[in-house]
């Protein structure tokens, strides 16, 4: 496989992105090849790249939260190893950018398909791990989840989410549930930012947020809202 040198230079961000600078490039470059590409994919990476993305984020749980219980600790390792999760993380290093595709999946979109972009990672860290060894892997996902992992739990939640805690206030005063809505969406791939709104409709309150992905925004919109909730229902 000969990378044409624009995706040469592309690859070679991604390494700088991840702060690793593989001494065995083919090991990313079958990292980031999908089946519909060639018959040397990336699918036994993510076998191993999701054992070692596991393993790290529940020890970085469990280093950060010492008095939670190993439920608690479970449900937000979930939250931060679903497919949504990676396939942010994987947009934010332009992944999709560099990935190997067949001819079908590149004119459906599959750059930017959350499952291909997760895989992708979880790839990556396996691509890693065989280049330099397990603990430059685990120091690999700690850099890239280390904010993800100090913010799980901060207001003490079990790990659920603000769309999740704002939906579960909303229910137990009766209230109908919030509206979600893209207010604008502009740039493209990893430098595309979305403007959301939460609406929660009868009670007159709209918040705002923006962020890299749909998701991201959601959150930290519904994260305003529950907090106006909490101001107004206070007492």
């Amino acid at each position: 496989m000969k990378p044409d040198p624009v995706k040469q230079r592309a690859l070679q961000q991604l390494q700088q992105r991840l702060g690793h600078t593989f001494q065995c490039p083919e090991l990313l470059e079958q990292a980031l090849t999908h089946r519909s590409f060639s018959s040397r994919n990336n699918e036994r990476f993510e076998f191993v790249g999701d054992a070692i993305l596991n393993y790290t984020v529940a020890k970085m749980l469990f280093e950060t939260f010492p008095e939670l219980p190993e439920g608690r600790l479970s449900r937000m390792r979930a939250n931060l190893v679903n497919q949504e999760t990676l396939a942010a993380v994987a947009v934010s290093l332009n992944v999709g950018g560099v990935l190997f595709l067949g001819a079908g999946e590149l004119k459906s979109g599959g750059f930017n398909r959350p499952s291909i972009l997760a895989d992708a990672l979880e790839a990556i860290f396996a691509a890693i791990s065989f280049d330099a060894g397990f603990n430059t892997a685990e120091q690999t996902v700690r850099r890239l989840f280390a904010q993800r992992v100090t913010g799980a739990d901060a207001e003490g939640q079990g790990g659920k989410d603000a769309k999740t805690l704002l939906q579960e206030a909303l229910q137990a005063r009766r209230l109908a549930l919030p509206k979600y809505r893209i207010e604008a969406q502009h740039g493209e791939g990893c430098h595309t930012e979305f403007t959301v709104s939460c609406d929660l409709g009868e009670l007159g309150c709209i918040t705002t947020a923006k962020a890299g992905s749909r998701r991201t925004a959601e959150q930290q919109a519904a994260k305003q809202a529950l907090a106006w909730l909490s101001e107004k229902y206070s007492g």
